[in-house]
């Protein structure tokens, strides 16, 4: 549509030329003394416009002629910038595929190439992003090779290049040696780099995953709980994933205490989602146990797992009956109580009637903790309980006079 339109105008200019000069009697006369020169005026149109035409390509000519250094010195740089990006796409492509002289060496020529241009007076948009990713691909290498020294080199050049206008990448390249740091087995460095970054960074998924890691190899629980909370909360695990990895760290955190004080301290540090975890709850109970807290104190840790008895598996059952078993000298009416209701729910558990039995054991209700602890021995798997069982009714039998019984009792307990 646009060549037809082109055409038409075309056709219109030559008709309006042709109805012009067709039928122009004006003449143009130039008067030299002592001569006189009559010319039409078409011919002086004509002579006008192509003169005008030639001076124009004259002048076009030498602008040209003048520009052509610095059209060479354009073309030079554009040379220079071409093999620039071109060193930098090799460098990539080398330490992908693990030549990593040659990966450093390409990145060198990319920043050897820049340093030229900016001697030139070329100066690139991007320099100082180009120069720190440069210097970040050489770092990279440096690491592979073992090249510690290099490394440091490269990385201070690339966070000064990458402070000036390139946040993002300044804040990949302490990404990166917070993950070098942890490659040399240096957590401390790793975190120190981490917490160089600004808070948003500082949240990014790769950036917890960094700090996580660090802080386990640091042995920093606490530190290292709080950020796979915030992974948890930004879904980068599975939801199993995360509450196994809660749940590990918390028993972490809770081992690194050495006294009932700072047990308290950690326990109190947990989410209320976390104390309701049983394994960590029957940890906490037995770790206070096992330092002389107070009984009352874990059994309140314990009541709420206890409350889900029924939905724990066996082995979570026996160990929540360990740590019972550990404060049953100070039970009080209330958890009897429970443990008298939940035997008598479940009358064929042997865990509860072997809890039960010795409940009333320690209560001196001799009878009734013989009855349910016999039940209990016949048919508990675990081994430490079975064996607690019958040395209890051995002793319930010395108790009696009953020597008989007693040996028999001893013997199953031995024979475990």
């Amino acid at each position: 549509m646009r060549a037809v339109l082109w055409l038409l105008a075309l056709f219109a200019v030559a008709a309006a030329v042709a109805l012009f000069a067709g039928n122009n009697q004006g003449t143009v006369t130039l008067f030299w003394p002592p001569y006189r020169i009559d010319l039409s005026l078409n011919l002086v149109l004509l002579v006008l416009l192509g003169a005008y035409l030639l001076l124009h390509a004259a002048l076009n000519a030498l602008a040209a002629l003048f520009d052509l250094p610095r059209q060479a010195k354009r073309w030079r740089n554009q040379q220079k910038e071409r093999a620039m990006h071109a060193s930098m796409l090799d460098s990539l492509s080398h330490l992908l595929g693990g030549r990593y002289i040659r990966a450093r060496r390409s990145a060198e020529g990319a920043l050897s190439q820049e340093q030229s241009l900016a001697d030139a007076g070329q100066s690139l948009a991007n320099a100082s992003q180009l120069r720190a990713l440069a210097n970040l691909l050489a770092a990279e290498s440096a690491q592979a090779l073992q090249d510690r020294t290099g490394r440091e080199e490269h990385l201070k050049l690339a966070l000064q290049a990458a402070a000036r206008d390139a946040q993002d990448t300044h804040d990949g390249a302490l990404m990166r040696a917070a993950r070098w740091s942890l490659e040399d087995r240096e957590p401390n460095a790793a975190l120190g780099w981490l917490k160089g970054m600004p808070h948003g960074a500082a949240r990014r998924t790769l950036a917890l995953r960094t700090r996580l890691k660090a802080s386990r190899l640091a042995g920093q629980s606490a530190e290292a709980l709080e950020t796979a909370r915030l992974l948890a909360k930004h879904h980068a695990f599975s939801t199993e994933a995360a509450q196994s990895l809660v749940r590990g760290l918390a028993i972490d955190l809770l081992n690194g205490a050495y006294d009932t004080a700072q047990l308290t301290r950690a326990w109190a540090l947990l989410e209320p989602s976390e104390r309701l975890m049983p394994e960590v709850a029957v940890h906490a109970a037995r770790r206070l146990a096992a330092m002389g807290g107070e009984p009352h104190l874990a059994r309140d840790w314990l009541l709420p797992v206890w409350e889900r008895y029924g939905t724990l598996g066996d082995t979570l059952k026996i160990r929540l009956v360990h740590a019972l078993e550990d404060g049953l000298d100070s039970l009080d009416g209330a958890w009897l109580a429970r443990l008298e209701a939940a035997q008598k729910a479940n009358p064929r558990d042997p865990t509860l009637q072997y809890l039960a039995g010795m409940a009333c054991m320690k209560r001196q209700l001799w009878g009734k903790a013989q009855q349910l602890l016999t039940q209990a021995a016949l048919g508990l798997q675990d081994v430490k309980l079975h064996r607690q069982a019958w040395r209890s009714l051995a002793e319930l039998a010395e108790r009696r006079g009953d020597g008989d019984s007693a040996g028999q009792a001893w013997k199953r307990a031995a024979s475990d």
